[in-house]
């Protein structure tokens, strides 16, 4: 019953201290209250009560019964509170992912596409207030998931995307564009894309500069992300006859220009990621820089707990009145 239990008004315990004035007045004054009779003996009394002495029970009761009374003052209630959070800044999102055959190299552990996918999928676990899409692309481009608030969705098709799923290549222009395309019905006050890459724009027949310009036109806001060591990386080559890659050492080359362009055109930034751990830094900074407002709302239930006090304090009392007018009925 008094689990998890608070006071509204702790201070009226004070009158607690009521309960030993009580028995102090009870002790000084009992002499008064109770009659003396001097005899030479007590051998002519053939039986003796207790019931005298028990008379302090009827005290005892009526002081529990003002302690509860007191207590029950005091208001005992307990509190359950609940949370519920509105956003009122929601950010959609579409994370184009280059999955050309160079985002097999092995500069990044165990390689290039398998981190960013690691990195990418804890991105998205930290948004939970956002809806978040995704775009493949490499000779071509498609979108993988439309944008969504379903993050189970998000985080399957993430884990699905490989490389040999489109001709290669790296189409840049036309990742941007499909990922301009994702977002330009979007109702958020925010919408961002960002935009992964590890080479230089070859394909497609959309210009890098073009989507950008698609991307300022629908206030879509552009984060680049180049992805790569500096010098040589292990790189596949060719194909073996069994139908693997054949890898060798392969200089880096990023269009760091074209994506720094990109950036500033549309309001982002332009990084880059040399291993793990710097790649994982970039999506925690971006995470820092586009931050969802949420409102928080608590609703607290106040439940009284004050009634059995009083029906205990009634049922003390009760008890007190019969056993003073029927057991000690001749002693008071």
């Amino acid at each position: 019953m008094f689990d998890n239990i608070e006071f509204a008004n702790p201070q009226l315990f004070w009158l607690l201290l009521l309960l030993p004035l009580a028995i102090l007045w009870y002790i000084f004054t009992r002499k008064e209250q109770v009659a003396s009779l001097k005899i030479s003996s007590a051998k002519g009394f053939t039986s003796y009560s207790m019931l005298p002495k028990l008379r302090p029970i009827l005290l005892a009761l009526r002081l529990l019964a003002l302690a509860a009374v007191i207590t029950a003052l005091a208001r005992p209630q307990t509190k359950d509170v609940s949370t519920r959070t509105k956003t009122t800044k929601g950010i959609d999102i579409v994370m184009a992912i280059d999955v050309s055959s160079s985002m097999l190299a092995r500069d990044l552990k165990p390689n290039r596409l398998s981190a960013l996918k690691e990195v990418a999928a804890d991105f998205i676990k930290k948004r939970p207030n956002d809806r978040i899409g995704l775009v493949a692309y490499a000779g071509e481009s498609y979108t993988k998931t439309p944008i969504t608030s379903d993050k189970s969705i998000v985080l399957g098709a993430l884990r699905e995307i490989t490389y040999g799923q489109l001709e290669d290549g790296t189409a840049i222009g036309m990742g941007l564009a499909t990922s301009v395309n994702r977002l330009k019905e979007s109702r958020a006050i925010s919408k961002v894309i960002i935009l992964l890459t590890d080479g230089v724009n070859n394909s497609g027949f959309i210009e890098p500069q073009t989507a950008a310009d698609l991307a300022v036109e629908y206030d879509i806001k552009t984060y680049t992300i180049g992805l790569g060591t500096n010098g040589n990386a292990l790189t596949p080559i060719a194909y073996k006859r069994d139908g693997s890659f054949q890898y060798g050492m392969r200089q880096v080359e990023i269009d760091e220009k074209l994506l720094e362009n990109i950036a500033e055109v549309t309001g982002g930034q332009y990084f880059r990621a040399t291993d793990n751990e710097k790649l994982e830094e970039i999506y925690n900074e971006i995470n820092k820089l586009e931050k969802t407002e949420i409102e928080e709302f608590k609703y607290t239930r106040f439940e009284e707990k004050f009634r059995p006090l009083i029906l205990l304090a009634l049922g003390l009392l009760l008890l007190e009145w019969g056993l003073r007018a029927t057991l000690f009925k001749s002693f008071i």
